[in-house]
């Protein structure tokens, strides 16, 4: 005998329902467009009678089966338009460490590629020298990386690629609008392998590679919910602020990508020491080993996209792309669970389309502005029927809204001191990063860590203290310390000048629920 099945259906706006059973076991159910549980029998097919014409451009706020049986539910056109496999290389961070190790490991020396002549790749290279800004002219390093990506790396870059056709509008947009080569566009994929995710052994994070201080330069905030290094729109058009920065100081793309990567005070010491030298290929041995790499893999990718059907990559292609989405400012705390009862847009999609959001929660803050992307279609279905649910997520964050953590500024990185009973998984859950992060931050060659050693720790999961030594310094002092507010200080510049304070901890002595500073204030800055 067939399970019973409960089927809860919860519409948007009210009328009251009725029901009728018909000798043919169909029965009837007026449109109700509040709430309305149906109890379904075995051979009973339902109905609904009487439909709000409007309700059929409406959106469901849920459904719910109440049991294990499947029930088929139409999605929205187009919101599942990724299937499990592209989703996989959208979401694959291998990427990122197999091209960092590309950069770090290239030994340079020749690499025999027969499909590619060198009287071949130095008439294409002329082609390119010919219509970019960069200096493109044959090298034999650069011929060794780009035979050695053809023949080692030929998948990695054309899952590249495909990535790359749902980014590379955005990009272009904004490289476009700060009168930036559009071919910086490939500098991202040296950066992170288009992993907005991604993180390097000394932090800098996102498809830009941010560094924590160098992002804050920018705009780019990092919070307990939110690390806007890791949003695409936002990290682009910082990035494009950076480059016309150091274009402005060197006059010259190459001396831009070396200074992007190592920073503008080793270029300036590298033309130092070659005597003023201010040509990429004879600044390179001046420069650190992996600003050494860099710009020969930048060239090499270059290469590699424009000339990709003459060396038959076949990369998949996404069925949706950058400009196939659209945000919408959200006006209360929403989280990605809520969004997708309500859109249809599956979790993993979202997690892909809002990388930024650490925890699958958009926060809602005064004076920050915080957006949520979706595909085109769902964003009308949204904006359509907003109130009903910013209504839905309201009733249902009320039991769920003390286990939120509360919205802090978080630091760039933590040192953390190893206890007693810790071992690496529990320490990778406890700040949302994973073990290989904490092992190549921290230069680990194995799971075996001591009680007592410091861990360098890039936290994902919002801090309550740095550790409990620094808890137990402040516990001693009954009086805390005070410091009055000058012009142009920041909770987190305040922060800095007091070893072990972290902007959380200011914002908890303080009891303060803004980041609004005003001279002359006095911060508690230590506990008391």
């Amino acid at each position: 005998m067939l399970k019973r099945k409960f089927l809860m259906l919860v519409f948007l706006a009210g009328l009251t329902g009725f029901a009728q059973e018909k000798e043919t076991n169909e029965r009837v159910e007026k449109a109700n467009f509040r709430v309305q549980i149906f109890q379904k029998g075995d051979n009973t097919n339902i109905k609904l009678a009487q439909p709000d014409p409007e309700f059929r451009d409406k959106l469901p706020i849920s459904a719910a089966i109440r049991d294990s049986s499947k029930v088929a539910l139409k999605d929205l056109p187009k919101a599942r338009t990724i299937d499990s496999l592209w989703k996989l290389e959208l979401t694959n961070s291998d990427l990122f460490e197999t091209m960092q190790k590309s950069i770090h490991e290239q030994d340079y020396e020749e690499v025999v590629y027969d499909e590619l002549p060198t009287d071949t790749l130095k008439a294409r290279l002329a082609r390119l020298n010919a219509r970019t800004p960069f200096n493109i002219e044959y090298n034999p390093i650069l011929e060794s990386v780009i035979k050695s990506y053809l023949k080692r790396n030929k998948q990695g870059m054309e899952r590249l690629m495909a990535l790359s056709s749902y980014y590379f509008p955005l990009f272009e947009q904004e490289l476009d609008k700060y009168d930036i080569p559009l071919e910086i566009k490939y500098l991202s994929i040296v950066e992170s392998a288009l992993n907005p995710r991604a993180k390097s052994r000394v932090g800098a994070t996102g498809l830009w590679q941010f560094m924590f201080t160098t992002g804050k330069m920018h705009g780019l905030d990092v919070s307990s919910y939110v690390d806007e290094r890791m949003d695409p729109a936002r990290s682009t058009e910082a990035a494009a602020q950076y480059l016309a920065s150091l274009y402005k100081v060197f006059g010259d793309w190459d001396l831009v990508l070396a200074s992007y990567n190592s920073g503008p005070g080793n270029v300036s010491k590298a033309i130092r020491r070659s005597g003023g030298a201010t040509d990429y290929w004879h600044l390179r041995r001046y420069l650190p080993r992996e600003t050494a790499g860099y710009v020969p893999a930048f060239l090499a990718t270059l290469y590699l996209f424009e000339y990709a059907d003459e060396h038959k990559f076949q990369p998949k292609r996404p069925d949706v792309v950058y400009f196939e989405t659209d945000t919408v400012q959200v006006k209360q705390l929403l989280t990605f669970d809520q969004i997708s009862k309500v859109t249809g847009v599956d979790d993993e999609m979202l997690r892909f389309l809002n990388p930024s959001y650490k925890l699958n929660i958009i926060p809602f803050v005064d004076d920050e502005k915080y957006s949520l992307r979706l595909p085109k279609v769902a964003v009308g279905k949204f904006v359509n029927n907003e109130n009903a649910i910013y209504n839905f997520a309201e009733n249902e964050l009320k039991e769920e809204k003390e286990k939120l953590p509360r919205y802090v500024e978080t630091e760039d990185r933590i040192r953390y001191r190893v206890r007693k009973g810790d071992f690496l998984g529990k320490i990778a859950e406890r700040y949302g990063v994973g073990v290989s992060s904490i092992k190549r931050w921290n230069n680990l060659r194995s799971n075996n860590i001591r009680i007592g050693q410091y861990l360098t720790i890039y936290p994902r999961k919002p801090v309550d203290v740095v550790s409990n030594e620094n808890s137990s310094k402040s516990d001693k002092s009954s009086n805390p310390k005070v410091y009055t507010v000058r012009k142009g200080d920041s909770l987190w510049s305040i922060s800095k000048k007091f070893p072990g304070v972290t902007v959380q901890n200011l914002r908890v002595w303080n009891d303060m629920n803004t980041n609004s500073l005003k001279p002359g204030m006095k911060l508690k800055v230590s506990k008391g």
